[in-house]
């Protein structure tokens, strides 16, 4: 948990790591409300922290920035504990909640996990939301995903980026991994927020930071070299979205690794477009072999652990 200094009174950063976002609790005139909430199998660990720092008050309003598993599934978690909270989503894919559809969702194509949850409001471009003692714009930011939305507060300047712009980077680019060009949203948004001029950013993932000048080079730098070389951001994809894997389970034999990764749409879509070349099971052998090398995952005789 970080009070972040210098913001208004009533913020509190919950830190969460890579598999769950950081989760964003206010408290103020205008009731408790949180900013994402995490992956589903950190719900119980979400509710910990949220009654914690809530006590016997109840949370009336949870938002999420957009619907990727790591930022919504702890929805369902909390809202069984708050049965009076009221959730808002970005527009994009609010139908797909309503009539719920985990494949239009995106979770089964990622091979991840979400809960069932109900929305009860949306969080519309060029509105604003009172969230605490303040009211903050909505922002749509498409690029990471396209129905994405920061979240910005104009009098300290604060800027709740979600996966547009983190200390030292962006989240994955997903429209491009499906044929569709995305990069140039993504610099649009990283234009608007150097427009927006944020004094500090909570990121979606990452420690809450203000060399914002500095972050934004580093994304830039990061963008201009996924537009030269696709295949380099397709390669990134494919390992974020293993390391994701591996940070649920922890430990996995190479054989599961194999066969959840084989029956996971997005890489046997990755692959086809970019690898075909390579033996699927070969290609997913030498992405692990990368996080190896890299630090993000170990060996242990036949399995691959995280690390």
């Amino acid at each position: 948990m970080v009070e972040i200094p210098g913001l208004p009174s009533g913020i509190v950063v919950f830190e969460r790591g890579w598999l769950s976002a950081n989760n964003i609790l206010f408290q103020g005139s205008g009731g408790a409300a949180l900013v994402d909430s995490g992956y589903c199998t950190h719900a119980e660990q979400t509710l910990a922290l949220v009654q914690r720092a809530l006590g016997e008050r109840p949370l009336d309003l949870l938002l999420n920035t957009h619907l990727h598993s790591d930022h919504c599934g702890g929805n369902a978690a909390l809202q069984m504990r708050y049965p009076a909270v009221q959730t808002r989503i970005p527009p994009g894919q609010a139908e797909f909640v309503r009539n719920w559809d985990p494949v239009a969702l995106t979770y089964v194509p990622t091979g991840q996990q979400c809960p069932p949850f109900k929305i009860e409001g949306l969080l519309q471009p060029g509105k604003t939301v009172l969230l605490g003692d303040r009211s903050w714009q909505i922002h749509g930011s498409p690029g990471h995903d396209p129905h994405s939305v920061i979240l910005f507060e104009a009098e300290s300047r604060t800027l709740i980026s979600a996966d547009s712009l983190w200390e030292n980077g962006f989240g994955v680019v997903f429209q491009e991994l499906e044929g569709e060009r995305a990069f140039d949203e993504v610099a649009e948004t990283l234009d608007l927020i150097e427009t927006l001029d944020p004094l500090v950013v909570i990121p979606g993932h990452g420690k809450v930071f203000t060399h914002v000048a500095q972050s934004l080079a580093a994304a830039r730098r990061r963008l201009d070299g996924f537009v030269r070389d696709p295949m380099k951001h397709a390669t990134h994809a494919a390992k974020v979205l293993l390391k994701f894997k591996l940070l649920e389970f922890q430990r996995l034999s190479m054989a599961e690794f194999t066969r959840w990764a084989s029956a996971t749409a997005y890489f046997g879509l990755v692959h086809q477009r970019w690898f075909s070349e390579i033996e699927q099971s070969a290609w997913i052998a030498q992405l692990a072999d990368d996080l190896v090398r890299a630090g993000a995952a170990r060996r242990e005789g036949e399995y691959l652990l995280n690390a």
